[in-house]
């Protein structure tokens, strides 16, 4: 049986330690402004960096899938140093990432690369993609690890609440109405991955303390079946006071070991924007 390696894209939103910590590999999707792509990777563009260009232009970028290209030098590579493959990537229903990564993998034997639609986004990519290394490190084949991770990704709970409605207004998900009046009465949409798809799940009125509660109390209402391996807390940028009042409520419901507080990469902001911020877990 041959070694196995994780595969995923940028939007798996996991941090460059854990990344290490768990040899997971990563290929970059792309943000574009104008004439100039950069790689979601961290380097090429940061969070900071790409609200200061959409507060200066007024424009949102544009966000492209990693090409066929990328991975079949991915592929090849991985394959001549004797390694199989399973790819966990973003959900099929949100980019054509995952459909380019399956017809590059046309190319190849195919018993050597496993594809797996985590049918998330963001760091429920990378909750899958943690149990994926696990399994690996159990040492079980690519072709065991990826129909394990199968079964688990329509157990993800990927769900985010929206600071303001300004990323999803400029980026044609939020009409101007709706703009207004979620300025009017203070709506933070709650967003969660249903089947494959971002839904609005709740309009919670009021301060984001508020929306920020209903996503404790769901997870809250989720025990005692969460699985208890992660818990990711994931924003796109988040004021101090916000991050540690999630934290220490999170931690009241898990144990704070196994909560991470990660960063959404460029791609995902560029949807949703400042202060959005979720709770990710995987149920039982």
């Amino acid at each position: 049986m041959n070694k196995v390696r994780i595969l995923v894209d940028s939007c798996a939103d996991l941090t460059a330690e854990m990344y290490k910590k768990y040899d997971i590999d990563v290929v970059a999707q792309n943000v574009i402004f104008g004439e100039t792509t950069y790689k979601d990777n961290g380097e090429e563009i940061t969070l900071e960096q790409l609200y200061k260009k959409v507060e200066e232009t007024g424009n949102l970028p544009h966000t492209a899938a990693v090409t066929p290209g990328t991975f079949d030098e991915y592929f090849k590579k991985t394959l001549d140093a004797g390694y199989d493959i399973v790819y966990v990537g973003l959900g099929s229903k949100l980019s054509t990432t995952f459909q380019n990564a399956y017809i590059t993998k046309q190319s190849y034997p195919e018993d050597r690369i496993y594809l797996v639609d985590s049918m998330s986004l963001s760091s429920g990519i990378g909750l899958l993609a943690l149990k994926a290394a696990k399994y690996r490190d159990e040492g079980l084949s690519a072709k065991e690890i990826a129909e394990k991770c199968a079964s688990l990704a329509p157990k993800i709970i990927a769900q985010f609440t929206v600071e303001t409605l300004d990323y999803l207004h400029k980026g044609g998900r939020c009409s101007g109405a709706s703009k207004l009046i979620g300025h009017i009465f203070h709506v933070h949409p709650y967003l969660r991955m249903v089947d494959g798809t971002l839904i609005v799940y709740k309009k919670p009125r009021g301060p984001m303390k508020i929306a920020l509660d209903e996503q404790v109390k769901e997870l809250k209402d989720a025990l005692p079946n969460v699985d208890l391996d992660h818990v990711m807390i994931t924003h796109a940028g988040l004021d101090k006071d916000k991050e540690d009042y999630l934290k220490a409520e999170v931690s009241k419901l898990v144990p704070p070991e196994i909560i991470s507080i990660t960063r959404a990469g460029s791609v995902i902001a560029s949807h949703c924007g400042y202060g959005t911020v979720g709770i990710l877990y995987i149920l039982k």
